[in-house]
């Protein structure tokens, strides 16, 4: 038989049942559709975090205080205090760009408005390392920081918060940081949220101020940002952190550091890596539907050539050779599950569209999944339909002929 009547005969086969072709093909449907969805969601995660680590900046190192050790026992918290963000702005030769943040949640009053927001004493320097734009205004500079003067940049959303003013009215005007009058002087352009960072909703002002004015002296840092110009400087800026650092807190050799030091790239690779293995997690479960539609393919063509042994006894006693018997049942079942990979395809598409403008998640279908989920379906179909197409291949003819 050519190719072109094998292939026609099995088409015919199927539309002759096509209620149960229909019914078989359902687990492949739901099977493709459901890993699709899992891995669109796992997708969609990965570039919403990628998307803000590029917002944090990919050069940016973030030192936290860590814990002290004495005797191999935790003494609790470090601290780190503004002279090691001096130490470390003054002896990276240049290496560095540098900014220290004391922040505290504070009632902010403008007029009869008022809201508990954030408050971050930084250094003009954070500006930079975090390609802050203005909306309106400018941003303070190092005299008012050794002047302790009382001026604050508004983050984007604070406009709208304190009465839906005009980013332009509020420059000049005064507003009340937990009873402190502060002169606005700029307004941040639009950044979004970036991981734990919500510059959109903060309110910055020159770190010695926050320290003496707003804080009661405390100058305990809560971190300190460092940047670097390429990526290819990270390593020689981690190496130059921890000299530094070591050297301010009286750290000897070998001795473990009461202080952290992270940068986006890490924080990117171990979301990714957990990310990864929750996707693939997922995609397994949902892989067992695909298992059991392959199950059902199995049993299905099995009822099938059940059902044709004297069809398929005509067949041979006219000449059709077990290849040709095996390809047409094989060409049955690789149809229903293809056919079935495809509308798993479509139906997981919409149940990720679904779920980004219902719920609001992010979803993302790669153009890789939807051809993996393709060729696994037609997999199923050659794995799961082998073994009734040979065992329709090896009927005796003389045997299937007699068959009532």
């Amino acid at each position: 038989m050519l190719v072109f009547e094998i292939v026609m005969v099995a088409m015919g086969a199927v539309r002759a049942n096509i209620l149960r072709s229909v019914l078989t093909t359902l687990g492949i449907v739901i099977g493709i559709a459901a890993v699709i969805t899992m891995v669109a969601l796992g997708e969609g995660a990965q570039e919403r975090v990628q998307a803000e680590i590029n917002r944090m900046g990919t050069t940016v190192l973030t030192i936290r205080p860590g814990q002290q050790f004495s005797m191999g026992v935790s003494r609790g918290d470090a601290e780190m205090s503004i002279e090691d963000a001096i130490a470390l702005r003054v002896e990276s030769e240049g290496l560095l760009t540098v900014s220290p943040e004391q922040s505290s949640r504070l009632q902010v009053a403008y007029k009869r408005w008022n809201s508990n927001t954030q408050i971050m004493g930084v250094w003009p320097e954070y500006f930079d390392i975090y390609n802050h734009q203005l909306q309106a205004g400018r941003f303070f500079n190092q005299g008012e920081v050794q002047g302790r003067r009382r001026v604050a940049v508004l983050g984007y959303n604070l406009p709208e918060t304190l009465g839906d003013t005009p980013p332009e009215v509020l420059i000049g005007e005064t507003i009340q940081l937990r009873g402190i009058p502060f002169e606005v002087i700029g307004v941040l352009a639009e950044k979004g949220d970036a991981a734990f960072i919500r510059p959109d909703d903060q309110i910055f002002v020159p770190q010695s101020t926050a320290q003496y004015r707003v804080m009661g002296g405390r100058d305990r840092l809560g971190s300190i940002y460092a940047a670097t110009e390429t990526t290819e400087q990270l390593d020689m800026a981690f190496a130059e952190i921890d000299r530094i650092l070591r050297r301010e807190h009286r750290l000897k050799a070998g001795e473990d550091a009461d202080f952290n030091i992270r940068n986006s790239a890490d924080l990117l690779a171990t979301f990714n890596e957990t990310n990864q293995t929750f996707t693939m997690l997922l995609a397994g479960i949902a892989g067992v539907s695909l298992l059991v539609g392959g199950i059902g393919i199995m049993n299905i063509m099995l009822v099938s050539v059940t059902e044709r042994t004297r069809e398929i006894g005509i067949r041979k006693a006219l000449g059709a050779t077990r290849r040709a018997i095996m390809t047409q049942f094989l060409v049955e079942a690789l149809f229903l599950c293809v056919i079935g990979g495809i509308l798993g395809v479509a139906a997981g598409y919409g149940a990720a569209e679904m779920m980004t403008r219902i719920a609001q998640w992010d979803t993302s279908v790669a153009p890789g999944a939807v051809g993996a989920a393709i060729g696994f379906s037609a997999a199923v179909g050659l794995f799961f339909g082998m073994w009734p197409a040979r065992r329709a291949a090896l009927l005796d003819p003389i045997d299937a002929l007699r068959y009532e």
